[in-house]
């Protein structure tokens, strides 16, 4: 049997994960043979998965001026790009931007803001009021504010929040090339103040940006550590007046490969790939879902078009999946602040 297979039947049979060493080992391998890692990691996905993809959709809630210099940020008001700048939008437009998500196709909602952390008592309450109104749209909300203490995490889990997201965006060794206005470690205590409030954590990658697969892996060994529940995949999209405007897109197979391993090495989480995938994937995106993704972020990013979220919906049913928006909830209790528990038309997933 070829290593990858062994690796792949490890994690299946044994309920287990890979080393980074192993991961590595791995990625050579399949360097030679990438159809092979697809195929497995794709077979590992749908084992702690299922058929199920989820789709969510975001909105840019307050956009640029953001006071962190981080190299890649269109918002960042260190660079001169033709990102929007504007205050925090209030409830009623942001609830009507989750409307629309929900037209769409979405189940989760993220409401995304940009600088370091929210400024004001008055900020937050209409932050609050939002993810009450997410929710009587039928949406889970989610919710990306920059840095927050447990006091602020407690407070939005009081309101209906469901998932905190906070990227790393890459690994502790190379984060001094991408940003250098605040510590890695801000970003870390910042996940662990939501894990200590109940919050369910969304962190993930930005890749492309000049690191390396051993810095990627050293990324996923970090979120394995942090036990985070969702992990979004970004591919740079390179933006005109930041300073990684000059960088050259991933060749598409690396960006699977690159997937691949994060299921192999992260196989019971979600794994959602989110902005920059159209761009660099182009005619191979729907072999980011066969890589390992079981999580698609549709529509519009903060400050880039996406694509049409029926296009989403088609390529799930063309590779024979379903998605959440086709699954219906069951009635079995899944906890006070859990999403609600999903069943495929067919017969029940989870619960009873």
């Amino acid at each position: 049997m070829n290593p990858i297979d062994n690796l792949k039947n490890k994690i299946i049979k044994k309920s287990a994960s890979i080393s980074s060493a192993e991961a590595l080992e791995l990625f050579i391998e399949a360097s030679g043979r990438p159809w092979s890692i697809l195929s497995a990691a794709s077979e590992i996905r749908e084992h702690f998965k299922g058929k199920e993809i989820i789709l969510c959709g975001i909105t840019n809630a307050k956009s640029g001026r953001c006071p962190e210099d981080c190299r890649f940020c269109a918002q960042s008001a260190h660079y001169q790009t033709d990102a929007l700048s504007y205050p925090l939008k209030t409830a009623e437009q942001i609830i009507a931007d989750a409307r629309e998500a929900a037209r769409n196709g979405a189940e989760f909602f993220g409401i995304v803001t940009s600088g370091k952390r929210l400024k004001t008592k008055k900020e937050m309450a209409k932050i609050i009021k939002a993810i009450q109104g997410v929710r009587e749209a039928g949406l889970i909300p989610c919710a990306s504010l920059g840095m927050i203490d447990r006091g602020k995490a407690m407070e939005l889990k009081a309101a209906g929040l469901f998932r905190y997201h906070h990227n790393l965006e890459t690994s502790r060794s190379f984060f001094k090339n991408i940003c250098t206005t605040h510590d890695y470690e801000e970003d870390i205590e910042t996940i662990h103040a939501a894990q200590e409030a109940g919050l369910s954590v969304c962190s993930g990658a930005l890749i492309g940006m000049g690191e390396n697969i051993s810095h990627r892996i050293e990324l996923a060994e970090t979120l394995r550590e942090l036990n985070v529940d969702s992990v979004p995949l970004n591919i740079l999209n390179p933006i005109k007046g930041t300073p990684l405007s000059h960088m050259k897109a991933l060749p598409p197979m690396e960006i699977l490969m690159t997937i691949a391993i994060f299921r192999f090495m992260l196989p019971d989480k979600d794994i959602k790939l989110c902005g920059g995938k159209e761009k660099n994937l182009r005619q191979l995106l729907p072999l980011g879902i066969v890589a390992g993704a079981n999580s698609l972020m549709t529509g519009n990013y903060l400050t880039t078009t996406g694509r049409n979220s029926s296009l989403d919906h088609e390529m799930i049913l063309d590779l024979g999946l379903v998605p959440t928006q086709d699954l219906i909830t069951c009635k079995c209790s899944t906890g006070k602040g859990a999403p609600p528990c999903r069943k495929f038309l067919s017969g029940h997933k989870r619960g009873q």
